[in-house]
C-alpha cells in the first residue's frame, strides 16, 4: 500500500474494505466504472492490459489507479478468472446525490475460479467444480466435497489413500480446491493442483461447525436422509465447502437442496494415472478434442453434455441399472426413434444453469424465457418417452408432469425476445400488469401529445418551421430557429442556445415532461419489481423444477447413446456372471474416428485358465491401442453405452488400471522411472481378481536387466497373486516363457511383415508370441540417418551372436559370454528321461535306472 497518511474519506473507506480482502482484486464501483487502487491496479493493468493512471492525494503520494467500465464488466472477469484470480465486487448501495462523504458501499460478491455461475465465464458443456479436501488426524482416511455451484450438484465422499483421492480429484478436475490451513494435498497431487488451493481456516473444518451449516442449508435435524453420518472427514469437508461458497455469494444458496454421498463401491475405480492415459476427457497433451468424450457427446443440451461426462467418468458398477441403461438405448434405437428425441430436446436450454441464477437472484429476462421454452417442451419429451417399452424411459416419462401453469404464467410476463438484462426495462408483456400498462401508456402517448402541441404553437405563433422535441439530455423542449425569434412568444422560456436556433419550454411543456418522465422512472421500477416477484415465485418452486432438469440431462445421454450407436456401428455389451471377457472385433473408439485409414478390429479371449496376456511385437505395432481399446470398450459398457465392436461379452470390472506410457514428474522430483515403478507398486498392491489391468513395458526405465528382473517379477505377482483381467505388454522376449510355466498366462503378438528394408504393421492381435522387435526398421522409419542404421545392425549381430559388449571396430568383436537370468543348461536327469522309453524297461531295469537317477539328481544339489 502506499505510505501516505492523509487519505480522503473515500480512500479511506476503500482501505477499509480492502482490508477484509487483501488476497483478492477489489472492484470498488465509482459511478460508471470499478476502479482498482494500489497494487490492485498495478497486478491488474499488466493482466488486463489496461491504462495505469494516477490518482492524486493531498499530503501524500500519487495512488496507483486502473478501472473498467461497469456495463463491460464480464470480458474482464473472464480473463481474470481465466488467470487464476478471484475479484471481490463492491457496488454502490447508496444515492451518490443524497450522501453526505463517500456513498455507502458493500462487497456484493467474491467471483473465485470455482463459484462462477454465469454462462458467459463457464465452459458450457462441462462442471465447474469446487473441491474441499480434509484429512482425518492420521491422514489414513480423506473426506472429499464437491460442488458446481452453477449448477447445484453437491457430493461428498471418504478416501482411504492418497491414491484414491488423486483418481478422485483427477476426475473432478476442481477449479478451486480448499484446504484447512497447515495441510497440504498428496505430493503426488501438489504439481498438478497446487496452484489451485486456498487455504481456509481450521475452524470451518471442525465437524460440528459443518453440521450445523449443513443442517441449516437443508433445513434437517441430522444428516442421516442423505446417508452422510459418520463421516467423520467427509462432514467437515462439505460443510467447509458450504461455508466458502456462502462467503463468496454473500448469502444463502436456495437452490442446494441435498448432499449426495458417493460410495468408492458403486463406481469402476480408475486412479490418477489410468484416467490420464485413457484420455476419457481431456489428452494426454492437453490440447484438442481427440479423447473420448469428443467422439461420444452428441448430446443436444448443455445439461446432457455434463451428464454424459458425468457417466464416462465414473462408470457403474450396477449391472442392473446398466442393463435399464442398455435396454433403454435399445428402444430408443428402434425404427431411429431417437431422431424425434433429439429434435424435441434441441429446443430445452440450459434449465439446470438458469435455475441456479434464479435461486442467487442473478437471472436475466432472457435466462426466463429459455425457462419458460424449455418448460413447453417437456410435454413432447414425455409423449416421446412413452411410445417406449422401457422400465427406465418409463420412469423418466412419470418424473416429467406438465408444467402448464408455469409455462402460461411466463408467457404472459414476457415479451417474445426480452433484453439481456433488467436495466432498461420492456421485458415485461403488455397486458399483464394493468399499473405498468398506465405508467407505459403516458411514455406511448407522448408523441401523439408533441405532435398535437407543435401544431397548436404553429398555428399560435405562425412560426412554420416550428419544432417540439425530446433528448435524454435535455428533454422536452421548443425550437425556434433565430430567423424567427422575433415571433417567439412571452410565455416561451429560454432553455438552450444553439447556433442556428434557440430552445424554449413553457410551464405546460414542462409539467407534461414532469409527469411523462416520473411515469417512465415509475414504469421501469414497477417492471422491475414485476420481475423480482417472479423470479421469488420460481424461487419457491425449485424443488419442484430442479428435478425436471435432471430428467432431461438422462434422456438426452440416453438419446446421445443412441445415435453414436447407429453411426459410429456400435453393439449392446452382454453382461455375464462366468469368468470370461469376449470381445470379437473390437475398436478403439477414439482412433477409429480420427485414423484416415480403415481401422483393424481385434478380438480379445479372456477366461479362467486365460487371464493375463503376454503382448509382444514392434513399437507402432499397436500394442497400446489394443490395450486401450479394451479398457475404453470395458468403460463405455460401465456407463450404460453400446460399445466398437462386433460382439462383447463382458463380467463386471471393479478397478481399471494402466500402466502406459513414460513420463518425468520433475515438480515432485520423481524420474520417468520412480513414476513407472510408484505407478506399479499401486496396481500390484490394490489390484484383485475382478479388476482390469494394462501394463505397458515394465522395467524399459532402468538397466536391461534390472528392467527384465522387475518385469518378470511384475508379471508373477499379477498372474499368481493378483489374479486380475490383465494385458501385460513387452519388449523382453524372455517374458514369454511366463505362458510356459505359469496358469492363465498367455503369449499373443501384434503382427508385422517385413519386405525388403521395409517393415508393414499389420495392427492384427495373434496367438504366440512375436519373433522380433523390427526396433531397426521403426528407427529407419523415424528418420535416423543411414549409417546409424547401418551400425547398430552390425552391433545387433555381435550381441545376437553372445557378444555383451561390441566392439568399437566393427569386425572385431570382444565376444563375452552373455549370462540369462531365466534360461537354464539342459538338466542330464530330464535329458535321460525324455531318451528312455518305458516299454523297453524290464522292471528290474527300471529300479535301477531309478536308483541311478536319484543318485544322479542328490549330486547336483549344492
Amino acid at each position: 500500500m502506499s505510505k501516505a497518511v492523509a487519505h480522503t474519506p473515500m480512500v479511506q473507506q476503500y482501505l477499509r474494505i480492502k482490508a477484509e480482502y487483501p488476497d483478492i482484486l477489489l472492484f470498488y464501483r465509482m459511478g460508471d466504472f470499478y476502479e482498482l487502487f494500489f497494487e490492485d491496479a498495478q497486478h491488474a493493468a499488466g493482466l488486463l492490459d489496461i491504462t495505469l493512471t494516477q490518482r492524486g492525494e493531498s499530503g501524500g503520494e500519487a495512488i496507483p489507479m486502473a478501472g473498467v467500465p461497469v456495463h463491460n464488466l464480464e470480458p474482464y472477469l473472464a480473463r481474470l478468472v481465466k488467470a487464476g484470480e478471484s475479484v471481490a465486487i463492491c457496488e454502490q448501495m447508496g444515492d451518490p446525490n443524497a450522501a453526505k462523504g463517500p456513498v455507502e458501499r458493500k462487497v456484493v460478491r467474491v467471483v473465485t475460479p470455482g463459484t462462477l455461475t454465469e454462462s458467459h465465464l463457464l465452459e458450457e458443456r462441462a462442471n465447474n467444480f469446487l473441491a474441499a479436501v480434509v484429512p482425518d488426524r492420521e491422514e489414513r482416511i480423506w473426506g472429499l466435497a464437491a460442488l458446481d455451484l452453477s449448477t447445484g450438484r453437491f457430493t461428498v465422499t471418504e478416501l482411504d489413500s492418497g491414491e484414491s483421492l488423486g483418481g478422485e480429484v483427477t476426475r473432478l478436475n476442481p477449479a478451486e480446491i480448499i484446504l484447512p490451513e497447515g495441510h497440504a494435498l498428496p505430493e503426488a497431487m501438489s504439481a498438478t493442483y497446487s496452484d489451485r488451493v486456498q487455504l481456509r481456516p481450521a475452524w470451518s473444518f471442525q465437524e460440528e461447525t459443518a453440521r450445523e451449516y449443513l443442517t441449516e442449508q437443508f433445513g434437517t435435524r441430522d444428516l442421516s436422509a442423505f446417508d452422510c453420518e459418520g463421516l467423520s472427514a467427509g462432514i467437515p469437508a462439505a460443510g467447509a465447502l458450504l461455508i466458502y461458497a456462502r462467503e463468496t455469494q454473500k448469502g444463502l444458496l436456495p437452490h442446494l437442496r441435498a448432499l449426495v454421498r458417493e460410495r468408492t463401491g458403486e463406481a469402476v475405480v480408475m486412479d490418477a494415472a489410468t484416467r490420464r492415459n485413457l484420455e476419457i476427457d481431456r489428452t494426454l497433451s492437453g490440447e484438442g478434442s481427440t479423447h473420448l468424450v469428443g467422439v461420444i457427446d452428441r448430446t443436444v443440451t448443455p445439461m446432457g453434455a455434463r451428464l454424459l461426462r458425468h457417466w464416462l467418468n465414473r462408470p457403474l458398477r450396477d449391472i442392473e441399472a446398466l442393463r435399464l441403461r442398455h435396454q433403454a438405448v435399445g428402444s430408443l434405437l428402434e425404427g431411429g426413434r431417437f431422431v424425434e428425441m433429439r429434435e424435441v430436446l434441441d429446443r430445452i436450454g440450459d434449465m439446470e444453469r438458469v435455475l441456479t441464477r434464479v435461486g442467487l437472484g442473478s437471472a436475466n429476462p432472457r435466462d426466463i424465457k429459455s425457462l419458460e421454452e424449455s418448460l413447453a417442451a417437456l410435454p413432447e419429451v414425455r409423449i416421446a418417452l412413452e411410445r417406449h417399452d422401457s422400465p427406465r424411459l418409463a420412469r423418466l416419462s412419470a418424473a416429467l408432469p406438465p408444467q402448464d401453469e408455469w409455462v402460461n404464467h411466463l408467457r404472459r410476463a414476457l415479451v417474445d425476445q426480452p433484453p439481456a438484462t433488467v436495466r432498461d426495462g420492456g421485458f415485461i408483456r403488455a397486458g399483464f400488469d394493468e399499473e405498468l400498462d398506465a405508467l407505459k401508456d403516458v411514455g406511448d402517448n407522448a408523441g401523439d401529445y408533441l405532435v398535437r402541441l407543435e401544431a397548436e404553437e404553429r398555428e399560435a405563433t405562425g412560426i412554420d418551421n416550428l419544432k417540439v422535441a425530446y433528448n435524454k439530455v435535455h428533454g422536452y423542449y421548443i425550437e425556434v430557429s433565430k430567423s424567427r425569434l422575433d415571433r417567439v412568444p412571452e410565455r416561451y422560456i429560454r432553455k438552450q442556445t444553439l447556433k442556428n436556433a434557440e430552445r424554449f419550454v413553457t410551464p405546460d411543456l414542462k409539467r407534461f415532461e414532469e409527469q411523462a418522465l416520473s411515469a417512465a422512472e415509475r414504469a421501469l421500477a414497477r417492471e422491475k419489481a414485476l420481475f423480482e416477484e417472479l423470479m421469488e415465485a420460481l424461487r419457491a418452486d425449485l424443488t419442484t423444477l430442479q428435478p425436471l432438469a435432471h430428467v432431461v440431462a438422462e434422456v438426452d445421454v440416453l438419446a446421445c447413446f443412441a445415435e453414436r450407436a447407429e453411426t459410429l456401428d456400435y453393439v449392446q455389451p452382454e453382461w455375464t456372471e462366468d469368468q470370461s471377457l469376449t470381445i470379437r472385433e473390437g475398436r478403439h473408439p477414439v482412433v477409429e474416428r480420427a485414423s484416415s485409414e480403415p481401422f483393424v478390429p481385434n478380438d480379445l479371449n479372456l477366461h479362467n485358465r486365460r487371464r493375463m496376456l503376454l503382448i509382444t511385437g514392434p513399437n507402432m505395432g499397436g500394442k497400446s491401442t489394443y490395450m486401450r481399446q479394451v479398457a475404453l470398450i470395458t468403460l463405455l459398457a460401465h456407463a450404460g453405452s453400446y460399445v466398437p465392436a462386433a460382439e462383447a461379452r463382458l463380467r463386471p470390472v471393479d478397478r481399471i488400471f494402466t500402466r502406459i506410457g513414460a513420463r518425468d514428474d520433475l515438480a515432485s522430483g520423481r524420474s520417468t522411472f520412480m513414476v513407472e515403478m510408484t505407478e506399479t507398486a499401486n496396481i500390484l498392491h490394490n489390484a484383485g481378481p475382478d479388476s482390469l489391468v494394462l501394463m505397458d513395458e515394465i522395467g524399459r526405465g532402468t538397466s536391461t536387466f534390472d528392467g527384465l528382473a522387475l518385469a518378470w517379477a511384475s508379471a508373477e505377482r499379477l498372474a499368481e497373486s493378483n489374479r486380475s483381467w490383465a494385458l501385460f505388454a513387452t519388449h523382453y522376449f524372455e517374458l514369454t516363457d511366463l505362458a510356459d510355466r505359469l496358469s492363465g498366462v498367455a503369449n499373443v503378438h501384434v503382427s508385422a511383415r517385413e519386405y525388403g528394408e521395409r517393415v508393414i504393421f499389420l495392427h492384427t492381435v495373434q496367438d504366440g508370441a512375436a519373433d522380433r522387435s523390427y526396433g531397426l526398421q521403426v528407427g529407419s522409419l523415424a528418420g535416423l540417418p543411414g549409417p546409424v542404421i547401418e551400425r547398430a545392425r552390425d552391433l545387433l549381430e555381435e550381441l545376437e551372436s553372445g557378444a555383451v559388449t561390441p566392439s568399437h571396430e566393427p569386425g572385431n568383436p570382444q565376444p563375452t559370454p552373455q549370462l540369462d537370468l531365466f534360461s537354464t543348461a539342459p538338466d542330464p536327469v530330464m535329458e535321460r528321461l525324455r531318451e528312455l522309453d518305458p516299454d523297453d524297461l524290464t522292471p528290474r531295469q527300471a529300479l535301477q535306472l531309478l536308483y541311478e537317477l536319484r543318485e544322479q539328481a542328490e549330486g547336483r544339489k549344492p
